[in-house]
């Protein structure tokens, strides 16, 4: 059961954005549980309620970034804030600190390593202290890639009798874009860096959030190359710099159940032949994100486009011997926004529902099967083994 009583399961902080609204509006046809919408604005709130078409009833809440007195009211309230208000390292300081104050569990949408490895240094042992789970990265990045790895490791466990010391996460396939948040949170983080030269070391090592521990050389994969093994071009993929450090640090919290000489990159897959290289390399010298075509906060594509977006990603286990293990993750909406709006919502719950180890943490090593077994049932997501 659930640590202790409080008036709501979850709030939803940031539910008049544009992905807090998708949030919200996925939420509202959910049973068996207390949820509240929060925002700056009372006004607003009342409007995106009745917009989605929320119960008249469903309880608001005001609550401002700028205002830290209103996020620890707020905490108070809840078993659970899940937060769309970013970028995180501009307006998640105070909600952070509030959470772990007040021993409320917390999940968002964060892919700003260095501001979450600030928050690890000042948070993880509070949070240890209090109950409080501070759980970033649950949307597209980072669940499908930490959980993947998971469950490919448990795979090849079973298969092998040990986890893989090799894992590749490719990107198979994809409709969708990214959103306006993600691009905030690229533009803020640079800025960041410009001004503090110690977190260009936590944006560049992939074991900045693991704890101290350093393990082994890992793959650049940022040119193009070709798999021998899937038959088809490979390159970078973006949101790798994120997703690679949420699996160290699983590995990390979860005692190294991966090992400590895991290799892991991800890229994504362009196809075979001439046509697939070309793919490859327009994509390595094309930046995908922080051009003058970025969405803006609070923008995002049509109900019709999110519901044709999908992602396909494969994860390869291998060892030294030549054998390989093969599991897949699979998503029926685009990943920034419709999945994402699910896997979050279904995080949230998720910690509701579960009692769990206080820390600054992960999707996979806070919540890990039982997890994967919500967003089978509920958000679309697709786990299965392949070989």
């Amino acid at each position: 059961m659930p640590k202790d009583p409080r008036e709501f399961d979850v709030i939803v902080y940031g539910a008049t954005g544009y992905t807090g609204r998708l949030v919200a509006e996925y939420l509202k046809d959910k049973a068996g549980f207390k949820w509240a919408m929060a925002g700056r604005s009372l006004a607003k709130l009342e409007e995106v309620r009745d917009l989605i078409g929320a119960l008249a009833d469903t309880p608001l809440v005001v609550a401002d970034a700028s205002d830290p007195a209103s996020l620890d009211a707020m905490c108070k309230r809840s078993k659970v804030v899940l937060s769309t208000v970013g970028p995180y390292q501009l307006y998640g300081n105070e909600l952070v600190a509030a959470c772990v104050a007040n021993g409320t569990d917390y999940t968002d949408l964060c892919g700003e390593p260095g501001w979450m490895r600030q928050k690890i240094d000042q948070h993880h042992a509070a949070a240890k202290a209090s109950g409080a789970r501070i759980v970033f990265s649950s949307g597209f990045d980072s669940i499908p890639f930490d959980l993947g790895v998971l469950m490919l490791q448990k795979h090849a466990t079973e298969k092998f009798g040990a986890p893989a010391p090799r894992v590749k996460g490719r990107v198979r396939a994809m409709q969708g874009g990214f959103s306006g948040g993600t691009a905030a949170s690229l533009k803020a983080t640079m800025a960041a860096a410009a001004k503090d030269p110690a977190l260009i070391g936590y944006l560049t090592n992939p074991f900045s959030l693991a704890g101290g521990f350093e393990g082994p050389p890992q793959p650049p994969a940022t040119q193009p190359e070709y798999d021998e093994e899937l038959g088809s071009w490979a390159t970078n993929f973006i949101m790798a710099p994120i997703n690679t450090k949420n699996v160290h640090r699983t590995n990390a919290l979860l005692g190294h159940a991966y090992g400590t000489d895991l290799v892991y990159d991800e890229m994504i897959l362009t196809g075979p032949g001439e046509a697939g290289q070309q793919a490859a390399e327009y994509v390595a010298k094309t930046p995908m994100i922080g051009n003058a075509n970025d969405p803006q906060p609070g923008e995002g594509p049509t109900k019709e486009e999110r519901e044709s977006g999908f992602y396909d990603v494969l994860f390869v286990g291998e060892y030294p011997d030549g054998r390989r293990a093969l599991y897949s993750v699979k998503g029926d909406k685009d990943p920034g926004y419709g999945s994402t709006s699910k896997m979050i919502a279904e995080t949230a719950l998720c910690l509701a529902g579960t009692d769990g180890e206080g820390g600054v943490t992960t999707p996979g090593a806070a919540l890990g099967e039982k997890l994967v077994a919500r967003l089978q049932a509920h958000a679309g997501l697709t786990f299965a083994a392949e070989g």
